[in-house]
C-alpha cells in the first residue's frame, strides 16, 4: 500500500507543491461520499488561478503607469500645474480637500501630473488635514470622520459560517442520502403494512441514526472552523511604527488611516498605499503584487508605495493615502484568502488510503447485496411466488440494500483525511498557548519528522537583552557596567573623541530615542542599536541635540551581506564626515588610522592592528558581541548619489555587547540530541563569540566543526560532502551561506531541516527549508511572511516544543488510522462472510451507522487530540523516507482484526448454545450480543491504540479529558441503544450476565493487543531503528 500511495499520492510536498501534483491526487480520488467535506481543507485552485491573473494584470498596469509617469515627469518639468479636480460635497463637509477615489488614482496610477497638481506630498498632507512631522491628531471624533470618508485598512474576508452550514454539508454525503431515501420507503411501506407506530420503527431508526451522525459530524467540523478562525486572528496581529500627535508609537496596521505617517525599515511590509515623504536608499520588492522580482527604487521623484510590497533596503517615512479594499493588494488578498492553504502530505496520503479502502468496500457491498438478494430470490423461486411480492418481501429487499449502502458508509473512511485537520487544529491551538503560531498546516506535521535544526544565535539561543559592558577607546579597554563607570571612563578621554563617538552612535543608527506619550524616554530599534544608544546616553549624550548639530546626507542601512552600515554627515562648518559601524574585523580591515591615548589620529601599524585584533578576540572569547565604530574626514564635497567609502577609516572604538544565553537552552539542545535531531548554530557573529555561546548551549562538542562563512563558500562539493555532517557552528555567515547549507542538508543528506530566521535576507533559507521558523519579536514582516511557524517569544525552547507537538500530531494520526482500519476490516469481513455463509447480516444499518460514528468522528476526537508526552523526544525522527502506515501498525491491525473476527464469528455460529438462547427472540438477542460485543471490542481497542508499541496504555489517560469524555459517552449511548431503543436499533435488552460477557469479550482484546505488541515487526524496520539509535548513542557518547 505504501508504494502505491507514494507513487500516486506522494507528489504533494509539505510546501511549494506544484499545481500539477495538487490536481493529480484529486483526480485519483474516485470514491468520495461527501466532496464538500472531504475537500474542505484543500486549496481552491481556481481561486489561485484568478489571483495569478490579477498579478499579471497588476504587473502590466504598473508597467504602463511607470512609463506614463516618466513621460509626464519630463513633460511637466519646470511647469506649475493646477488641477481641475472638484472636491465632493460630503468630503468638503467633513473638512477634507480630497476624496478617496482621487487618492487611489494618484498612487495606483503613479500619476505624477495629478500629484503635482495637488501640490506634491506636502499639498496632499494639507488636504488630508495631517502633518508630515507630527502625523494625525487622533481625537475619536476626527478618526471616525476620517474612517467614514476614506474607509478602514481591512480586507474583505469570507463570512464566518454558521453551525447550520456545517449540518447542510454533512447532509451532502451521498450514502446518507441513499439511506435517507431507504428510510422514507421503509417508513411508508412499514406504516401501510403494520400501521403506526410499529411499522415506522425501522425507518425512524435509520432517520434518527442519520441525524445523530450528521449533528455529531457538524459539531466537530464547526469547532474546527472556530479554532482556525482564532488562529487567523493571531496571524493578523501585525504592528507598525507610526507618528501620531507628534509621538512615535506602535499601531496595528488595521488601525491605519489616510493621513497617517508610517515609518518603514528593512523587512517591513508596506501596510497601505502611500507616498514617500523622506528616507534613504529605499528599495521596494513588488513581487508579491506584480510577480516582478526586480526591486524598485523609491525616492522623491518616484514616491509611490503600494500596499503588500516589501522594503528590501533602506528606510523611509510614508504618508498613507489609500487603505483596505481600495488598494490592489486588498483586492488580491480577498481572492488569495479564498484560495486557501495547500493540503498537507498526510491529508493527501490518507485521501489515498480512503480511496483504496473505498473501492474495496464498494466491491464488498455489491457482493454482499448480491448474496443477500440471491438468497431471497432463491426462496421465492422455491416457493413459486417469485411473481408475487408482499410488503414484507419489499421491506426485506430494502433492508438488504440499506445494509449494502451502510457497508459503504463504514468502509469508506471519510474521516481519515479530516482526522489530520482535526489533530492539526488541536495542536495549532495548543501550540499558540506555547508561544508558537503555525502559519501553514503542513509545518505542524513536518516538524515531527525534523532531523536537523539550523538556529540563529542572537535572540533565539540568547535573550536579546543587550548591554554594552566593555569598550576599547583610544587603545584603553574599560568596563562600562553602569552609568558611574561609563561617566568615569568618559572623563578619561579627550572631549573631541567623546564628541565624535556620540556623533557616530546617535547618527549612524537605525534606532531612535523618543519621548513617548507618558512623557518618558524610550529607545526604539533593534536590541543591538538599543544597547549602543543606551551606551551613548550613559556617557552623557543627548540624542536630539547631537542629531541637530549635523545634517545627514546619505545613509546605507545595515544588512547581513555587507555586515556594516554607514552614514555621511554634513558638519556645521560645511565639511563632510563618514561614519561606519559593523562586524569588528570587517570595519577594522577598512581602517588605516587609529586614535592614540591622547585622541590624536595616527597611522594604524601592524602592532596597533594586532592589539586591536587581540582585543576583539578577547571580547569574543568572553561570549561578547563585538562591534567596531570608525569615521573618516572627507576632503572633497560628498554628493548623495555617490557610494559611501569602504576604506580609509579611523578606528574610533570597539565595543563588547553582552547578550546572555537563555535559561533552559542547554537542556533543550540535549533533548534534541536524544531525539535524534542535530542542532547547528548559524550566525553572523564573530567565530569566537559563536563558539563560546555554542559551548555554553551544548551545541559545539569536542568532535564538532566551527567554520566561518567565507571558508564555507570556498569548499568544493566533495569537501562539503565530508564537512557538512560535522558542522555545528557557522559564524560570519551570509544569508546565501545559510541557504546553501540548508539546500545541501536536504538534497545531499536527505535531511528534514528546520531553519530559524529574523531578517529580510533570511527569506530564501526559510523558503528553502522544510520548516521555516521566524522570530515573532525580532523578526521582520518579510521573514514572517516566508516562514511556516512564528516563534512568538524568540526562544529556542519553543522550537523544541514545536518539534514535540509535530511528533505528537504524526503519532496521533497513526494511532487513529490503526484504530479505524481495524474497525473497517472487521466490519467488512463480518458482514460479508455472514451474508455469504448464513444469508443474513448480524449488524443492521442503524447499528453500522453507530459503529461508523464511533470509529470516525468520535475516534478522531479521542485519539487525534492526545497531548504530547516527553517519551516522544526519546524516539528517532521519522525523517523523509519513513512509511506512514508502518509494519508495527499492520501488525496491530491484522492481529486485533483476527481476534475480533474469530470472536464475532464464534458468537454467530455457537452463540445460542453458549448463552442458552431459545424462543422467538433468540436470533434478535444473539444479534444484540454480537453488536454489543463488537462495540466493546472497539471501545477497548481504542484504549489499546493509545500506544502502538508500549504495553502500558493507561499512562496519562485520565489527564486527557477529551479521550475519557468520548469513551464515557460511547459506553453510555451504547447502553441506551441496547436497553431502551430496541424498536429503532433492532436490539433486545440484555441481562446483567450477558452485559458482563459482552464487556469481557471486548476487554479480552486488550491483553491480546499487548501480546501482539511483543511480536517483532519487520526485521528491516527494526534494523533501521537500531542503526539510527546506535548512531545517535555513539554521537552522544563521543560528545
Amino acid at each position: 500500500m505504501e508504494s502505491y500511495l507514494n507513487e500516486n499520492f506522494g507528489g504533494v510536498k509539505s510546501k511549494n507543491s506544484s499545481e500539477d501534483a495538487l490536481r493529480r491526487w484529486r483526480r485519483l480520488c474516485g470514491i468520495v461520499k461527501n466532496p464538500k467535506r472531504r475537500f474542505r481543507f484543500t486549496a481552491n485552485l481556481s481561486k489561485r488561478s484568478e489571483a495569478a491573473a490579477m498579478k499579471r494584470t497588476n504587473q502590466e498596469k504598473l508597467r504602463v503607469a511607470v512609463l506614463v509617469s516618466k513621460a509626464a515627469l519630463q513633460f511637466i518639468h519646470g511647469i506649475t500645474l493646477r488641477t481641475e479636480y472638484k472636491v465632493p460635497e460630503e468630503v468638503k463637509a467633513a473638512g477634507f480637500q480630497i476624496c478617496a477615489n482621487e487618492l487611489e488614482s494618484i498612487v495606483e496610477g503613479h500619476d505624477v501630473k495629478k500629484l503635482k497638481g495637488h501640490g506634491d506630498v506636502d499639498g496632499l498632507a494639507n488636504k488630508l488635514l495631517t502633518s508630515t512631522t507630527i502625523g494625525l491628531t487622533d481625537t475619536v471624533d476626527s478618526l471616525k470622520r476620517r474612517q467614514d470618508i476614506f474607509g478602514i485598512n481591512m480586507f474583505a474576508e469570507s463570512e464566518v459560517r454558521s453551525f447550520w452550514v456545517f449540518v447542510w454539508e454533512a447532509l451532502q454525503d451521498m450514502t446518507l442520502m441513499i439511506l435517507a431515501a431507504c428510510a422514507i420507503v421503509s417508513l411508508v411501506v412499514g406504516i401501510v403494512m403494520e400501521g403506526w407506530p410499529k411499522g415506522a420503527h425501522d425507518g425512524l431508526g435509520i432517520v434518527a441514526s442519520i441525524l445523530l451522525v450528521v449533528f455529531v459530524t457538524a459539531t466537530s467540523d464547526y469547532r474546527q472552523s472556530l479554532q482556525f478562525k482564532d488562529l487567523d486572528k493571531e496571524k493578523k496581529k501585525i504592528t507598525i511604527q507610526v507618528t501620531r500627535n507628534g509621538f512615535r508609537q506602535k499601531l496595528s496596521i488595521y488601525d491605519l488611516l489616510p493621513g497617517d505617517i508610517v515609518h518603514l525599515g528593512i523587512g517591513d511590509q508596506v501596510p497601505a498605499d502611500g507616498l514617500f515623504v523622506s528616507g534613504f536608499s529605499l528599495m521596494i520588492n513588488e513581487s508579491s503584487l506584480t510577480g516582478e522580482s526586480e526591486p524598485v527604487i523609491i525616492n522623491a521623484e518616484n514616491p509611490f508605495l503600494l500596499s503588500g510590497t516589501k522594503v528590501q533596503d533602506g528606510s523611509c517615512k510614508m504618508l498613507v493615502t489609500t487603505v483596505g479594499m481600495r488598494t490592489q493588494w486588498g483586492k488580491l488578498m480577498a481572492t488569495l484568502s479564498e484560495g486557501g492553504d495547500d493540503e498537507t502530505p498526510l491529508q493527501v496520503k490518507l485521501n489515498g488510503v480512503a480511496t483504496i479502502i473505498g473501492k474495496i468496500g464498494l466491491f464488498f457491498a455489491v457482493v454482499t447485496f448480491a448474496v443477500l438478494a440471491q438468497g431471497l430470490l432463491v426462496q421465492k423461486f422455491q416457493e413459486g411466488s417469485y411473481l408475487y411480492w408482499s410488503g414484507d418481501d419489499a421491506l426485506q429487499m430494502l433492508e438488504y440494500f440499506a445494509i449494502a449502502v451502510t457497508i459503504v458508509v463504514v468502509a469508506v473512511p471519510e474521516g481519515l483525511p479530516l482526522a489530520v485537520t482535526l489533530s492539526l487544529a488541536f495542536a495549532m491551538k495548543k501550540m499558540m498557548n506555547d508561544k508558537a503560531l503555525v502559519r501553514h498546516l503542513a509545518a505542524c506535521e513536518t516538524m515531527g519528522s525534523a532531523t536537523s535544526i539550523c538556529s540563529d544565535k542572537t535572540g533565539t539561543l540568547t535573550t536579546n537583552h543587550m548591554t554594552v559592558v566593555k569598550a576599547c577607546i583610544c587603545g584603553n579597554v574599560k568596563e562600562v557596567s553602569n552609568s558611574e563607570a561609563a561617566k568615569a571612563m568618559c572623563s578619561q578621554f579627550p572631549d573631541n573623541v567623546v564628541k565624535t563617538l556620540l556623533q557616530s552612535i546617535f547618527n549612524n543608527t537605525s534606532g531612535e530615542v523618543v519621548i513617548n506619550q507618558d512623557g518618558k524616554r524610550e529607545i526604539l530599534g533593534t536590541p543591538t542599536e538599543t544597547a549602543l544608544l543606551e551606551f551613548g546616553l550613559l556617557i552623557g549624550g543627548d540624542f536630539q541635540v547631537v542629531r541637530r548639530e549635523s545634517m545627514i546626507v546619505k545613509v546605507e542601512p545595515f544588512n547581513s551581506v555587507k555586515k556594516r552600515m554607514g552614514v555621511v554627515l554634513q558638519l556645521p562648518e560645511g565639511s563632510h564626515r563618514a561614519h561606519s559601524k559593523g562586524a569588528s574585523e570587517i570595519i577594522l580591515a577598512a581602517c588605516d588610522k587609529v586614535l592614540d591615548a591622547e585622541g590624536n589620529v595616527i597611522p594604524l601599524d601592524q602592532a596597533a592592528f594586532d592589539r586591536l585584533h587581540n582585543t576583539i578576540e578577547s571580547f569574543a572569547s568572553e561570549a561578547l558581541r563585538t562591534l567596531c565604530l570608525a569615521y573618516m574626514e572627507m576632503e572633497n564635497r560628498f554628493i548623495a548619489k555617490e557610494q559611501i567609502p569602504v576604506s580609509g577609516y579611523t578606528c574610533l572604538a570597539i565595543v563588547g555587547i553582552k547578550d546572555p544565553v537563555r535559561p533552559g537552552v542547554k537542556e533543550s539542545v540535549e533533548i534534541c540530541r536524544s531525539a535524534g535531531i542535530t542542532v547547528r548554530m548559524v550566525t553572523g557573529d564573530n567565530i569566537n563569540t559563536a563558539k563560546a555561546i555554542a559551548r555554553e548551549c551544548g551545541i559545539l562538542t569536542d568532535g564538532g566543526v566551527a567554520i566561518e562563512g567565507p571558508d564555507f563558500r570556498e569548499k568544493s562539493l566533495e569537501e562539503l560532502n565530508e564537512l557538512i555532517p560535522n558542522i555545528q557552528v557557522m559564524a560570519r555567515s551570509s544569508p546565501l551561506d545559510k541557504h546553501t547549507l540548508v539546500k545541501h542538508l536536504r538534497t545531499m543528506f536527505n535531511e528534514v531541516v528546520a531553519v530559524t530566521g529574523d531578517g529580510t535576507n533570511d527569506a530564501p533559507a526559510l523558503h528553502e527549508a522544510d520548516i521555516g521558523l521566524a522570530m515573532g519579536i525580532s523578526g521582520t514582516e518579510v521573514a514572517k511572511e516566508s516562514a511556516d511557524v512564528i516563534i512568538l517569544d524568540d526562544n529556542f525552547s519553543t522550537i523544541v516544543t514545536v518539534a514535540k507537538w509535530g511528533r505528537s500530531v504524526y503519532i496521533n494520526i497513526q494511532k487513529f488510522v490503526q484504530f479505524q482500519l481495524t474497525v473497517n476490516v472487521v466490519a467488512l469481513i463480518v458482514n460479508f462472510s455472514s451474508a455469504c455463509l448464513t444469508g443474513s447480516a448480524p449488524l443492521t444499518a442503524v447499528q453500522l451507522l453507530w459503529v461508523n460514528m464511533i470509529m470516525d468522528t468520535l475516534g478522531a476526537l479521542a485519539l487525534a487530540t492526545e497531548p504530547p508526552n516527553d517519551d516522544l523526544m526519546q524516539r528517532t525522527p521519522v525523517g523523509r523516507t519513513g512509511n506512514f502506515i508502518s509494519n508495527v501498525m499492520w501488525r496491530n491491525i491484522l492481529g486485533q482484526s483476527f481476534y475480533q473476527f474469530v470472536v464475532i464469528w464464534y458468537l454467530q455460529t455457537k452463540g445460542k448454545q453458549l448463552f442458552r438462547l431459545g424462543g422467538a427472540d433468540a436470533d434478535l438477542t444473539l444479534n444484540t450480543l454480537i453488536f454489543n460485543s463488537f462495540v466493546f471490542c472497539q471501545v477497548f481497542n481504542e484504549i489499546s491504540s493509545r500506544e502502538m508499541e508500549k504495553i502500558n496504555v493507561f499512562h496519562g489517560m485520565l489527564e486527557n479529558y477529551v479521550f475519557v469524555c468520548v469513551l464515557s459517552c460511547t459506553v453510555l449511548f451504547q447502553f441506551i441503544i441496547v436497553q431502551f431503543l430496541g424498536d429503532f436499533a433492532n436490539t433486545m435488552p440484555l441481562t446483567f450476565l450477558q452485559w458482563f460477557w459482552s464487556i469481557f469479550i471486548g476487554f479480552l482484546g486488550m491483553p491480546i493487543a499487548a501480546a501482539i505488541k511483543l511480536i517483532p515487526s519487520d526485521t528491516s524496520e527494526r534494523s533501521v531503528k537500531a542503526k539510527a539509535l546506535t548512531e545517535g548513542d555513539l554521537l552522544h557518547l563521543s560528545h
